[in-house]
């Protein structure tokens, strides 16, 4: 098995170094995410710019888009990233267990749930009782371009976690007491 180290600030091009420098200040560390982009001396600062772009979801909608896709695509650094972004934006653990399974008792948080689910699991391909699930509880064609794009935004970290395995640096997020079906 290859083994795979994190690289540190000096191991990244002067360009990474300053987006690490940003980061230090921002959030008090590097997360190894975002070290591992620097391994390209493009892929970090492209990644922040799209992940940071403006979105017709809230941020809350954002989180549980992130915490169904991460779950739906088996990554646990994403699972334990997003729980702990879930509970700094308010959600409760037992919220954000039933987001990470695809369902949620709140209407409109089930169907945004249920459908980022379907996108990573069916390849794009959308139900119509799932899409008009979705567009029923009030949500727009604005809203399910930008749920399609945050699923691309967290299913590029889902592939990278997945391709390098690296060290959680995150607390872990608890197990699900059911399996996500695929």
């Amino acid at each position: 098995m290859t083994k795979f180290e994190v690289p540190a600030r000096g191991d990244v091009s002067e360009n990474n170094q300053t987006i690490f420098d940003t980061l230090e200040k921002q959030v008090g560390m590097v997360p190894n995410l975002y070290a591992t982009m620097a391994l390209s001396n493009n892929a970090l600062g492209d990644y922040l710019a799209f992940s940071s772009r403006k979105s017709s979801l809230s941020k809350k909608e954002q989180e549980i888009v992130s915490l169904a896709v991460s779950t739906a695509n088996a990554c646990t650094y994403c699972q334990a990233a997003h729980t702990a972004i879930g509970k700094m934006n308010g959600f409760s653990d037992e919220e954000i267990l039933g987001f990470r399974k695809g369902v949620s008792g709140d209407e409109r948080h089930h169907a945004l749930a249920q459908i980022s689910k379907a996108l990573v699991l069916h390849r794009g391909i959308i139900d119509e009782a799932v899409k008009n699930q979705f567009f029923d509880a009030g949500f727009t064609q604005e809203n399910l371009v930008d749920v399609i794009f945050q699923v691309g935004d967290k299913t590029i970290t889902n592939y990278l976690y997945g391709a390098f395995n690296f060290p959680i640096d995150f607390p872990l997020a608890p197990a699900l007491q059911e399996e996500v079906s695929h």
